[in-house]
């Protein structure tokens, strides 16, 4: 059975329906129909909210309608159809949100005086409609102005719906039982629809309210401000405010803008982009924006409150986007603003961000997090910020006013200026790859022109303000020239050394780039000159030239336009031939360039990374990152990206490379973790190793690779393995003091040695290795091809005959390993002797370590040791006169290639605990061997016996010789 509450609903929902029938056909239609087209702005901006409003009002009519077939339904058939079939209570949302939707649309048209207007165009009539007016409303006189019935006619009916709504809902849960199953349906609308009726009336209150403003502002102020759905919510003419130091006027507050009234002028601040300061001090608080910021302050405490309290709001209204319900602060979200926001503004105040477009995160007025910043002129940046400056990573695209083209920016910033490390991409088709300060290039970087430049040319060194200055490499390929050296305002000044692609060498002094005062030049077929030069390395004045041969001329020298080189001196002809080191061998730059101060640009930063405890964020722009090429980035604004190997959780990876250090402190643990490393270009010593093999590259590959060069590689690199070993001890102190426990006390330098030769330098010499044995091939290219060609002499003798040649003891001769096919002699088996340690001697090939490789040439020493002990069939110790004629054969028949370039290498590499030992005399003793092959190309093995004695002679000789150079470690 129903209630006497459901017929009244019933009863209330015809009445309702009919009513808003009457409304659309009476009143809404014919405010818009049969009436002339208005020309005015306004007039059109006036008829579309009316025809708003009838959409709106149509839907409210259909929802009743609905609403009205549900309680028909429930009311003919009580029995099967449940309390919660009405439209009310399963749908009082949808209900709920039609009502809304109509109340807004009716307010816009009350603000903007829609009604008014219309039926001031057709007066006529309107006032015949009176009593067709009169009979919807109650209350309106018979002179009233139609525009105000108007009003009414639509507010009435609804108004009192609503609050009958309230009413009988709240007399139906009064009669419900305590666990009815529809109680809670029943509660739900009378809450709802009990907000609406208070909704309703903030609404109203605010649009009449928003209405009379509006006409009493003039008429400049009124068309900057009003829109049909802006509400005022607070006049400073209500309640009493002055705004610091703009001295406002009025203070007018709507529920999007706050407006300062200054004589003519409006300053308007949007409310998603104004901060309420949490702090008061007394009658007074503090508001932020983008561009400005103001204190209100009240004559008295209760003032302050609500303009504090009333902005506050309104800004969190605006934030949400949707107006609060029921009452201002009264939603269901928080009633305290973000301070973080994401939002888009256009600076308009003069200064570098001026007609800027910003769009991204916010904090307390300021950009600060992820963002965008646009240009008019096409300017953009993309990136991080920091209260309002460029801060950590970002792009920025400058277009150059010439042609269509872009620099493009990928750095990092601190305080809105590029400051760490960055990669730039020019629109002259440069990129430069190092580190910034103030905006300038500053420190250590690359530049280097690309594929699609008119003129190829790279420099990798340092920088100040934007200059070259300082230690760096130059290579200009159009022009063949290479320079090592200082500069001084992009300008080589200093001591440099300049290689030229044909060859020639020169060292010597430049001043404003060009060279100044004595030098020495160093021709391809190793004539030395050694005096004064004009500026392309044309012998000019005082100066002496040594030549391969020995000649000597000295005297003054000039040079004419087509006259050739002219000479006035003494050319000496007695002199001895020169020692080959003095000129073939001769190295360039040692002592002009302290190799500690070559690469600071380098390891500064590192040392800056340490220093500041190794902080995850400062890790890229500190020791860099690296990103793929980005050549899309110039032809569009759109693409500003770049992908980085470096993972966002920074902190977080540094804190487990610190953690994952201190674990692997043991030596055989720490050589794998230093192995790990330096192979990973994410960990700060892999950033660190790959910069330096990025300088050594620059230095000494291309044009680079001259052998009078090989004295600067190989002490470079010797100090880079100490930079490095100390670079792993700064990350383990550091490591240390994260997790509290003392400092480990530091290295004597003995101590110190051993682990940069003997650990940190095996590891990273394969870094370098191409280029560092590059030099060496060329430094001792004459000997090993004279040593070749020697070996080439020995092979070819068979086995027997070149041990009776090198004068090898026939009882150390292993014929038991040679294996004999039919027909075949002794005399004629080739490579089969002393296979063993031939085969152990070629693997000094197949490392870069010099460890290694002296550990390779200690084994083939024991493996001749075995095959005669073998042969012999005891134990046998070879004494000197026996061990170097063998190792010689199996020198000869290993047949590797420039051993005279690997012997030098490992020397100068070898740890130095060995100079001296059991390694040093291997060593030794193998430099020998090279040499005795050396000879040998001086004479053919195949010699007659009327040379027999002339060979014996020039063989005790080279014993001699042998014993004279290792005797002291065979005695030892």
């Amino acid at each position: 059975m129903c209630s006497p509450e459901e017929e009244a609903l019933l009863q209330l929902e015809e009445v309702f329906s009919a009513t808003l029938g009457r409304i659309n056909s009476l009143v809404l239609q014919p405010l818009f129909t049969d009436a002339p087209e208005p020309s005015d702005p306004e007039g059109r901006k006036c008829l579309q909210l009316l025809q708003q409003l009838y959409r709106s009002s149509q839907q409210l009519w259909e929802v009743t309608e609905d609403s009205l077939r549900s309680l028909r339904e429930r009311l003919r058939h009580p029995d099967t159809i449940g309390l919660e079939s009405l439209l009310l209570l399963r749908g009082a949302d949808h209900v709920l949100q039609v009502h809304v939707e109509y109340i807004e649309s009716y307010t816009n048209c009350v603000v903007m005086q829609a009604f008014q207007k219309a039926a001031k165009r057709r007066s006529n009539y309107w006032r015949r409609q009176r009593k067709a007016l009169r009979q919807l409303l109650w209350g309106v006189s018979a002179e009233g102005p139609v525009g105000t019935a108007l009003v009414q006619a639509l507010r009435q009916p609804l108004t009192y719906h609503v609050q009958q709504y309230v009413l009988l809902l709240q007399s139906l849960r009064n009669t419900m039982e305590e666990h009815h199953p529809t109680q809670e349906l029943v509660v739900h609308a009378a809450t709802l629809f009990g907000n609406l009726q208070s909704f309703m009336r903030q609404a109203l209150d605010h649009a009449v309210a928003t209405q009379v403003l509006w006409r009493t502002l003039s008429s400049r102020p009124r068309e900057a401000l009003c829109t049909p759905a802006r509400r005022l919510l607070q006049d400073s003419q209500d309640v009493p405010v002055t705004v610091t130091p703009l001295r406002a006027e009025r203070v007018l507050l709507f529920d999007d803008v706050l407006v300062l009234l200054q004589g003519h002028t409006v300053h308007t601040f949007d409310l998603k982009l104004v901060w309420v300061d949490s702090e008061q001090d007394g009658c007074m608080f503090h508001l932020l924006t983008p561009e400005e910021e103001f204190f209100f302050c009240s004559k008295d405490p209760q003032g302050q409150v609500v303009w504090q309290w009333k902005v506050t709001q309104a800004v969190c209204q605006a934030l949400r986007g949707k107006k609060d319900f029921p009452l201002l602060g009264m939603g269901l979200e928080p009633s305290k603003p973000p301070i973080c926001r994401s939002m888009a503004y256009t600076f308009l105040a003069e200064g570098r961000l001026c007609q800027a477009t910003y769009e991204g995160e916010w904090c307390q007025g300021r950009p600060h997090g992820k963002g965008t910043l646009k240009w008019p002129d096409g300017r953009n940046h993309v990136g991080n910020f920091c209260q309002g400056l460029e801060h950590g990573f970002g792009i920025c695209l400058v277009p150059q006013a010439s042609e269509d083209k872009f620099d493009c920016y990928k750095c990092h910033w601190w305080e809105g200026s590029m400051c760490g490390y960055g990669i730039c991409e020019y629109g002259t088709n440069q990129v430069y790859k190092g580190y910034f300060q103030e905006g300038l290039r500053h420190g250590f970087g690359v530049l280097e022109s690309t594929l699609q430049a008119p003129q190829c040319c790279k420099y990798t060194g340092h920088w100040k303000k934007d200059q070259r200055s300082g230690y760096g490499i130059e290579e200009d390929s159009d022009k063949g020239e290479h320079y090592i050296g200082m500069w001084q305002a992009d300008q080589r000044h200093g001591p440099g050394v300049m290689v030229t692609q044909a060859g020639v060498c020169y060292q010597g002094t430049f001043q404003a780039d060009k060279i100044v005062g004595p030098g020495i030049l160093l021709s391809e077929d190793d004539s030395l000159y050694e005096g004064t030069f004009t500026r392309d390395l044309t012998l000019m004045g005082k100066g002496k030239v040594t030549f391969p041969n020995g000649f000597i001329l000295e005297g003054s020298f000039s040079s004419g336009t087509g006259r050739g080189l002219h000479t006035q001196g003494v050319l000496d002809t007695a002199a001895l031939p020169p020692d080959p080191s003095s000129s073939c061998k001769r190295q360039l730059g040692l002592g002009a360039f302290p190799v500690e101060s070559r690469w600071q640009g380098v390891y500064g930063p590192f040392w800056d990374f340490l220093r500041a405890g190794c902080p995850g964020d400062l890790q890229e722009a500190l020791l860099g990152f690296h990103v793929q090429s980005s050549k899309e980035l110039r032809k569009s604004q759109e693409y500003l990206c770049c992908e980085r190997t470096q993972p966002d959780d920074s902190a977080g990876r540094m804190e487990d490379i610190l953690e994952e250090l201190l674990q692997h402190r043991d030596p055989e643990a720490l050589q794998q973790y230093l192995s790990k490393a330096l192979s990973n270009s994410l960990h700060p010593l892999g950033k660190l190793l790959r910069t330096l093999m990025l300088t050594f590259q620059a230095t000494y590959a291309g044009i680079g690779a001259n052998k009078h060069l090989q004295g600067l590689a190989q002490e470079e690199v010797k100090q880079h393995a100490q930079e490095l070993w100390a670079a792993y001890r700064g990350l383990l102190q550091v490591a240390l003091q994260r997790k509290g426990q003392a400092p480990e006390e530091e290295e004597d330098p003995e101590t110190r040695d051993q682990q940069v030769y003997g650990l940190m330098l095996p590891l990273m010499l394969p870094s370098f290795y191409s280029e560092l044995f590059t030099l060496y091939l060329l430094l001792h290219e004459r000997e090993d091809s004279l040593y070749s060609q020697g070996i080439t002499n020995l092979t070819l003798f068979p086995d027997t005959k070149l041990l009776e040649f090198l004068d090898v003891q026939k009882h150390l001769w292993p014929l038991k390993d040679l294996t004999l096919t039919t027909n075949q002699r002794h005399s004629l088996v080739r490579d089969k002797c002393f296979l063993s340690a031939t085969e152990c001697l070629q693997k000094v090939m197949s490392t870069m370590d010099p460890r290694e490789k002296l550990e390779v040439l200690e084994r083939t020493y024991g493996e001749i040791e075995a095959t005669v002990s073998r042969v012999l069939g005891q134990e046998h110790k070879l004494p000197m006169d026996d061990l170097l004629p063998l190792l010689i054969y199996v020198v000869s028949r290993a047949r590797i290639q420039h051993l005279g370039a690997e012997i030098h290498l490992i020397r100068d590499m070898m740890d130095p605990i060995h100079v001296g030992g059991l390694y040093d005399f291997l060593l030794t003793a193998l430099e020998a061997k090279v040499e005795s092959a050396i000879s040998s190309t001086f004479y053919h093995p195949w010699i007659t016996p009327v040379g027999q004695e002339e060979r014996s002679t020039k063989k005790r000789k080279e014993k001699a010789s042998w014993l004279s150079k290792i005797g002291v470690f065979f005695f030892t």
